[in-house]
């Protein structure tokens, strides 16, 4: 009995060979286009807003980017759930996704982000927005941008190296 992971003497990958594979088209899309994709820009733009805010409150000492670093990291948290949500459905809706281990890892990756942005935002909301930037504001956004890097570079690896939630045909 031949080994099934060998066709013709080559090696072959058990998960690339399950089927729906290669069905990764976004399942979440408004006219073809991916809901997760167009909501996930905010979150870290607004990630790497709350940090600049915080430097400048620290640079100028203006109370102006305290409050500015508060609705950053507000609208971050929640554009950031959001897209959270949206992500979520598009894997366990999508076997093709659902199949590869750097969807799980953006996945896990992301939630941490989450959860980090929501505790930069609650520690703000309930010291006040000025005595929480320094130290802990600080460093709660300089954490939360290093995982909004990792993230997108797992979500962006997803998208151009795997072609998760493009469109094969070219058509929404």
């Amino acid at each position: 009995m031949a080994d099934e992971t060998q066709i013709d003497g080559a090696l072959i990958d058990p998960v690339s060979a399950q089927p729906n594979f290669h069905r990764t088209e976004s399942k979440i899309a408004i006219a073809g286009h991916p809901i997760h994709a167009m909501l996930v820009a905010f979150p870290i733009a607004l990630t790497m807003c709350t940090l600049g805010a915080d430097g400048f409150y620290w640079w100028t000492g203006d109370a102006f980017w305290a409050r500015a670093g508060l609705w950053a990291s507000g609208t971050a948290f929640l554009f950031g759930l959001l897209a959270g949500v949206s992500g979520t459905v598009e894997l366990l809706l999508v076997p093709g996704i659902r199949a590869r281990a750097a969807s799980w890892t953006h996945f896990v990756i992301a939630v941490m982000l989450l959860s980090i942005l929501g505790a930069n935002w609650g520690y703000r909301l309930t010291m006040g927005y000025e005595q929480a930037v320094l130290p802990i504001g600080v460093l709660l956004s300089a954490f939360a941008a290093g995982f909004a890097a990792v993230t997108g570079w797992h979500g962006g690896k997803l998208v151009f190296d795997y072609h998760i939630g493009t469109s094969s045909t070219g058509k929404g």
